[in-house]
Formats: C-alpha cells, sequence, structure tokens
C-alpha cells in the first residue's frame, strides 16, 4: 500500500487531519475522517490508507480492524481466489490477530474466509489456534464452522481425529459421529461408536430416539454390513438387545438371521428363524420372523434351482432342492400351530386357544392326548380365560369317542377334583360324567354318580362363600339336583324320585320351577293332597313377585280337583293368596276368584269379588276390570243393577276413563228410555272433555240431542260447550297477554317522569297480580249459568262469536220471538232449576239444597 503524502489531500480533508493530528488515539476523529471519506466516493486506496494510519495508531481497536477487514473481504470476493487481493486479506488477518487473538468474531470470519478459498490445510491449522487460543467457554462457537467444514471435504481420517476431540466436549452429539461414519463407509467404527452410547446408561438422544431404536439401528447395520464388522462380535450384541427387551423384537431376530444368512451361514440362519418362532410372545412379531423366514426360503430354493439350472446336475443338487422345498412346505403348513403358541406362550391360561390348538391336530391322536394333558396341566384354575372344565370335558369325550370308557371315567374323577373358579364349572363336570354313562347305557352308573355328586360333604360351606373349595359347596347346586330328579323320574322309583324333591326342598335351593315339577309329578301319581302340600310349602318359601306362579297353578288346580266341593277351604286360599298379591299380578287371581264364586259360589260374593278387584289392580287395567265388572252385574242381575257400578266408575278412574264410562253409562240409560238421566250424564262428563282435544265426546251428546232432544236441549248443549271451552283456555297465554300489555304501559310512564327502576317492577307485578285475579274472577262467573239479557242483542251476538266463531246459527224468526218474551224479563238472572229425583243419579246425586 503507497504510503500517505500531503500532496493527496483533498478540499475538506484538512479539517480532519488537523483532527487527527491533535488527538491521534481518539478513536471517533478516525471514524469521523472514513465516514466522510465514504461519503464523498473517496478511491478504495485512499480509504485503505486512512485504515492503515488508524490500525497504527490504535492497533488495539477490535472496531476498527473488525470494519476494515469486512471491508477488505468484501473487496477479495469480488475477484477470483487465485487473485493476490485474497493474500493481502490473509496477512491483514494474521496481523489483527496478534493484536485481538481472544476474539472469537475475528477468528471465525477469517476461517470461514479461508473455507471459501478452499486451502483445507490452512483451514485446519487455523481453526486449531483458534481452539487454542480461545478459553474453552468460547469453544461452541468454533466447533461448529469446525464440523461443516470436516463434513464439506473427503479427509475420513483428519475427519474421524477432529470428531474425536469434538466428542470429547460434546459427548452428546455422538450420533452425529456415527451419522459421519457411515457416510465415509466406516460402518465398523460407526457399529463400535453406536454400541459404545449404548452401553451408556444416562445418554439421551437429542434425535428423540429410544433405545429401542437405537438397538434396531445398530442390529440392522450389523446384519446388513457382515464383512464390514471385523471386530465386532454381532451375534452376542444382537442377542443382549435380545434379553434386554421383552416385546417387539421381531426386527431383532430378523436382524441375527439376516447376519447369519448373508454371511452364507444358511443352516444357522434356519436354526436362528426356528428359535425366533418358538421365543416370540406376540402375533406381531411372529408375522415378521414368519414373513422373513418365507422369503429367506424362497430365496434359497429360487437360487439353488436358478444354479441347477444352468449347469449339469447331480443327484446331490437335487436332493438337496427337494430337502429345501420340503422344509418351505412344512413351514407353510406349521403356521396355525406356530401361531397358536406365540398366543398360549403370550397367555398360558386361555381355555379358548387350548381347544384350538387341539383341533389344530385332527386325525392325530396322540398329540390331542398330550395337548389335552399339557392343558389341564398348565391352566391354573383361578387364573383361567374361559371355562376351564369344558377341557376336562373335552378330554373325557375324546376318550369316550374313542370307545375308551374306563380312561374317561379315569379323567372325570380327577376333574372332579380340581379347584374350579365356580360352583357352576364342577356341576357341569359332575352333569357331563352322568350323561355320558347314559350315553354308554350304565344308567346306574349315572344314578350313582349323581347321588355321589349332591352326597353332603364333611366340610359344609355356604354356596358363595368363595374362601371354600367348591367341592364342599356344590351340593347346593340346584343344576346338580335338577338332573337328579329328571334321572330319578326317568329312571328311579316313585320313592327315590320323592325323596329327591323332599331334600332339595330342605335345602332351600328349591326354585319355583321345582315346585311345580315336584307337585306335578306327585299328582300324576295320583297323589293329589301331597301335591297340594307341596304348593303349601312353595308358597310359604318363596315372596311375590316368584310366588305367582306357583300360586296361579295350585288355585286353577285345587279348583279342577274339588270344584265346588271344598268351598270354603278355596275361599281360605284366594283371601290368602290376594292378601299381599301386588297389583301386577292382582287381575288374573281376582277374576279366577269371582269366576270360582259364580260356577260353585253365591252371585252376590262373585259380585263382593268384582268390586275389590276394580280398586286392587293397577290403574291401566281398572277400565277393563270395571267393564267386565258391568258385563257380568247385567248378565246376572240385569242392567239395572250396573247403574251403582257406573256410578262407583265415574268416582274412581281417571278424567280419560271417566269420560268414556259416561258415554257407555248416557247410552244405558238411552236404551232404558231414562232421556233425562242420559242427559244429566252427559253434562256430568261435559267438564272432562275439552272440544278441541275430545271431539268424539261432543259428537256423541249432539247425535244424542238430535235424536231426542228439543231446540232449548241444543241450545243448552251449545251454551255449556262454550262454557267448557271457556274453562279449558288456557289461563297463562291470556294472563301472559295482559301483563306484556300492562308492563308496556308502565314502562313508558318511567321514561316520562324519569322514576326509579325499582319502582317500575314493583307497578308490574302489582299489576300482574290484579289480572291474574280478576281472570280467576272471570273463569268462575263463566262457570255459573247465566242468560244475557235479549235487548243487548248486538252485545250477545258478539260475545258468541268471540267465545265460538262455530256455533251453529238458528233462524231469525225463533230470535225474534225470543226477544220479545225476554224483554219483559230482568236483565240479567239465573237459569232455574227443576229438582230431579235423587235415584235416578244414585251416588251421582247434589247433595246441596234444591231451589224453587
Amino acid at each position: 500500500m503507497a504510503p500517505f503524502r500531503p500532496g493527496d489531500l483533498e478540499e475538506g480533508d484538512v479539517v480532519f487531519e488537523e483532527d487527527i493530528i491533535r488527538n491521534p488515539y481518539n478513536l471517533k476523529s478516525w471514524l469521523r475522517y472514513i465516514e466522510h471519506k465514504q461519503s464523498r466516493k473517496a478511491p478504495r486506496p485512499a480509504i485503505n490508507l486512512i485504515y492503515e494510519r488508524a490500525l497504527k495508531e490504535l492497533p488495539g481497536s477490535y472496531k476498527l480492524w473488525y470494519a476494515y477487514l469486512k471491508r477488505r473481504r468484501l473487496h477479495a470476493k469480488t475477484k477470483v481466489i487465485t487473485d493476490p487481493e485474497y493474500v493481502k486479506v490473509n496477512n491483514a488477518f494474521e496481523r489483527c490477530l496478534v493484536f485481538l487473538s481472544k476474539m472469537p468474531r475475528i477468528w471465525l470470519d477469517y476461517g470461514q474466509f479461508l473455507v471459501d478459498q478452499a486451502m483445507v490445510t490452512r483451514v485446519r491449522h487455523t481453526l486449531d489456534r483458534a481452539l487454542r487460543s480461545l478459553p474453552l467457554t468460547q469453544h461452541d462457537r468454533v466447533w461448529p464452522l469446525y464440523m461443516k467444514f470436516i463434513r464439506a471435504h473427503d479427509i475420513p481420517e483428519t475427519g474421524i481425529r477432529i470428531y474425536r476431540r469434538y466428542l470429547k466436549l460434546f459427548p452428546e452429539n455422538g450420533e452425529d459421529y456415527v451419522d459421519y461414519l457411515k457416510s465415509i463407509n466406516r460402518l465398523d467404527l460407526a457399529a463400535q461408536k453406536l454400541a459404545d452410547l449404548l452401553n451408556q446408561e444416562n445418554f439421551k438422544s437429542k434425535h428423540g430416539k429410544s433405545h429401542y431404536q437405537m438397538w434396531r439401528d445398530l442390529c440392522t447395520l450389523m446384519s446388513e454390513n457382515p464383512d464390514k464388522m471385523k471386530d465386532m462380535k454381532v451375534e452376542a450384541i444382537i442377542r443382549c438387545g435380545l434379553d434386554r427387551f421383552s416385546c417387539e423384537i421381531g426386527s431383532m431376530w430378523c436382524s441375527l438371521a439376516q447376519y447369519q444368512s448373508r454371511s452364507g451361514w444358511f443352516e444357522r440362519a434356519r436354526d436362528v428363524y426356528e428359535e425366533a418362532m418358538s421365543k416370540v410372545t406376540t402375533a406381531r412379531d411372529f408375522g415378521q420372523v414368519f414373513d422373513a423366514y418365507a422369503h429367506f426360503e424362497e430365496t434359497v430354493i429360487e437360487g439353488k434351482m436358478s444354479a441347477t439350472s444352468d449347469g449339469e446336475v447331480d443327484e446331490e443338487d437335487e436332493i438337496d432342492v427337494e430337502l429345501w422345498m420340503a422344509r418351505f412346505e412344512n413351514l407353510m403348513e406349521r403356521r396355525p400351530l406356530l401361531l397358536n403358541s406365540v398366543l398360549l406362550r403370550q397367555n398360558p391360561h386361555n381355555v379358548h386357544e387350548w381347544h384350538k390348538r387341539v383341533s389344530l391336530f385332527e386325525g392325530k391322536p396322540k398329540e390331542i392326548i398330550n395337548t389335552y394333558a399339557e392343558a389341564v396341566r398348565t391352566v391354573d384354575p383361578k387364573q383361567a380365560a374361559g371355562k376351564l372344565h369344558t377341557l376336562w370335558v373335552a378330554f373325557a369325550k375324546f376318550y369316550e369317542s374313542n370307545k375308551q370308557l374306563d380312561e374317561a371315567r379315569s379323567i372325570f374323577k380327577m376333574a372332579v377334583q380340581v379347584a374350579f373358579r365356580n360352583v357352576e364349572d364342577l356341576a357341569a363336570v359332575w352333569c357331563e360324567y352322568a350323561e355320558m354313562e347314559i350315553r354308554a347305557e350304565q344308567y346306574d352308573k349315572a344314578r350313582q354318580v349323581m347321588r355321589e355328586a349332591t352326597a353332603m360333604p364333611k366340610e359344609r360351606a355356604a354356596y358363595h362363600d368363595s374362601s371354600a373349595p367348591v367341592q364342599n359347596r356344590v351340593f347346593r347346586s340346584l343344576k346338580l339336583w335338577s338332573m337328579h330328579c329328571d334321572l330319578e323320574e326317568s329312571l328311579g322309583t316313585f320313592q327315590t324320585t320323592k325323596a329327591v324333591y323332599n331334600r332339595i326342598l330342605e335345602l332351600g335351593i328349591a326354585s319355583p320351577q321345582i315346585v311345580l315339577n315336584f307337585a306335578l309329578f306327585l299328582e300324576e301319581s295320583n297323589y293329589f293332597e301331597d301335591a297340594f302340600t307341596v304348593y303349601e310349602r312353595g308358597v310359604g318359601m318363596f315372596k311375590w313377585p316368584n310366588v305367582y306362579d306357583i300360586w296361579n297353578t295350585y288355585l286353577t288346580k285345587f279348583l279342577e280337583r274339588y270344584e265346588g266341593r271344598k268351598l270354603e277351604r278355596a275361599r281360605d286360599l284366594f283371601e290368602q293368596c290376594v292378601e299381599g298379591c301386588p297389583d301386577k299380578f292382582a287381575k288374573n287371581i281376582y277374576l279366577l276368584f269371582a269366576k270360582m264364586e259364580e260356577e260353585h259360589g253365591m252371585a252376590r260374593h262373585a259380585m263382593a269379588v268384582y268390586e275389590r278387584a276394580t280398586s286392587a289392580v293397577l290403574p291401566n287395567e281398572q277400565f277393563e276390570m270395571f267393564n267386565i265388572y258391568i258385563q257380568r252385574a247385567a248378565a246376572i242381575f240385569g242392567v239395572t243393577h250396573t247403574r251403582q257400578i257406573y256410578e262407583k266408575a265415574i268416582e274412581v278412574l281417571p278424567d280419560d276413563a271417566t269420560r268414556d264410562m259416561c258415554v257407555r253409562f248416557a247410552q244405558l240409560e238411552r236404551k232404558l228410555g231414562e232421556i233425562d238421566r242420559a242427559r244429566a250424564v252427559f253434562m256430568h262428563a261435559s267438564q272432562l272433555a275439552d272440544p278441541r282435544l275430545h271431539p268424539d265426546f261432543w259428537k256423541h251428546w249432539q247425535e244424542f240431542e238430535v235424536a231426542h232432544g228439543n231446540e232449548d236441549t241444543y241450545r243448552e248443549l251449545l251454551r255449556i260447550k262454550r262454557s267448557v271451552q271457556a274453562q279449558y283456555n288456557t289461563a297463562v297465554n291470556y294472563m301472559s297477554a295482559q301483563m306484556l300489555a300492562a308492563s308496556g304501559q308502565t314502562a313508558q310512564a318511567p321514561e316520562s317522569s324519569g322514576g326509579g327502576g325499582g319502582d317500575t317492577m314493583k307497578a308490574v307485578e302489582a299489576k300482574a297480580m290484579a289480572v291474574a285475579e280478576q281472570a280467576k274472577a272471570e273463569v268462575a262467573a263463566k262457570s255459573k249459568l247465566l242468560f244475557v239479557r235479549s235487548s243487548d242483542k248486538e252485545m250477545a251476538d258478539e260475545v258468541a262469536r268471540e267465545d265460538n266463531p262455530d256455533e251453529i246459527v238458528l233462524g231469525e224468526d225463533d230470535d225474534e220471538e225470543d226477544e220479545q218474551n225476554a224483554a219483559q224479563k230482568p236483565a240479567l238472572v239465573e237459569l232455574a232449576q227443576q229438582p230431579v229425583p235423587s235415584e235416578v243419579f244414585g251416588k251421582l246425586a247434589p247433595k246441596e239444597d234444591d231451589e224453587t
């Protein structure tokens, strides 16, 4: 660079020169001078000369050196790397590092500048100098550039050495070293380093890999490159991984077998596959191993067949090919059995899988027997998944199917000594034992088996006492006793069968069906009183609703047997039955009771039973029961006797049923010619029939009035219909509309007067209460029978149109005549009522005094 001469100064530089002469060690003076020259776009050498002069005075200024080197680098990058300018910049960096060797930024810029020049050796030396000069705490800024430089150039030996130095400071980046070794094809070192990482208990992958994934990567690396693994004990390492992990190890087994096959040891590979299939415990691992095994067999067979097809084939080669093909076919045939073995290793107490294994040995008796024997030895009764007793039963039936009854009996005798989890399992074994003897036509032995099964043990226990063995509880099994009863009924005597049934009742384990079967057995043997005694014991053992079938059968059989000969006893039985009978079952019992009284007793007693039944049955059955009561009363005493029943039904039944009952009552009175009584019934029921919801009722009444009434009665019908319509109008909607209107008016008042919100709400509430009271008063007034003055015709017509727009308009002449007749009457009068004899209504007669 040319030296500074005063003649090189430009206009305006004198001020800055004087400033730096006065203050040569002032950094800001030099920076102002440089900034001035840059703003005047001075030549590059002139600006560089000022930087050199400044650095001569201030050689330790990081700010000057950084700006100067950056300027020189940018200028050099515009030229080729062989230009001398690069050498000058490198020398500038070296001069800078003499004074600023502790500045990592200068080292990084210098290193990156050398990397761009592709000066490999100088880069390595420079970065090594940087690591020696900088403190250890700043090495993490240098190493990323160093690693990037190593991976960018093919210098494997140097790279390995540098990586080893790097890992001493950053051991967590061991996976990057493994990837680098793979990239330079040093797979043996990569495997060793990966194995070292796996041996470190505290190592955590920065890529998020688990130990299992790293083990799998190691196995894959070794198995795919067996010729590169010179110092690695591959088989020992893979087996160490197999011992460490218990699930998802199928890929490791495949890696071990692949290592053997790639090494040319095909027989050892086959042994590895066979060992794997005998040790894996999941269906997924088995699927991986089996597929790899099958692919290996196919590959070997294809290779041998292609080798024999190329040249001459001798007898040994043919035998070898046939042997491999036979092995492959055997492998395909064994797949279901091998899979079953895997599932049994996963859960040896799975009863279903043991049955499936037996079915796989179909046609091989020896293997079936061995499988059953292994199954009953292996499965723990307390841990069994499924019903263990089915294994014992199937084992015995296998011997039975092969005509070996003695061996089958031995199996059953061992089975009944097993500590099953449930009593029913042991009971099922005893029953199967007896059924086998029956199939062999050994009936006495079958009965003997059931006697042994139901014999009283020395140590008795409750049926549900899980702490006691099932052998001490099985004597209470109803399943065993039921089969014992069936055997005795079919093969035994009357006394033995009766003794078995009595024993069941004594133990208190009988079901209602057992009681019925016992009684039926006695009836078939013509022991009727004994059968009735059994029924009595049955009804004493059970409560409702379980006792319903016993009572129903008992009462039916008793009536069939004695009919009306023991009437008092039958009545006592019925009374005892209905005493605690729920309303759900009362209907049939009362109907049977009444039928007995009708056929064998007294009619009034039958009516009394029907009357009791109407209040004893379910509410939804009361209407039907009243109909039956009315029908029977009409058949026995005549239709006039049914009036009292109708009256009671109208009092008791709900509204819907009462309305239908009133229609029937009115039809009855109509048939009897009691038109006024029928009309009174319609008037009573009209209060329960909303015209909008029950138009059928009003249709019946209209038909009745058309057939038997006149104009006045029809008018009365229409008036009552309007009154009922008003009663059933929804008062809530009416009051809601009034409240909304009232609230709208009161809300406007505070706005105009500026009143508070609390007074407004009180006013609304008070108005709502007043409207509600007014609505109640109007509804009560409408319920009375009132007339409107005939002189106010227009008002009456308007009210009629509002109440019922569908009203039938009668003739105008009649209206005028009514107006003339009513002109002299008071403005508003109550309707006079003519007294009606109370006998017409019975209990429905009004209790208030007659008006005159």
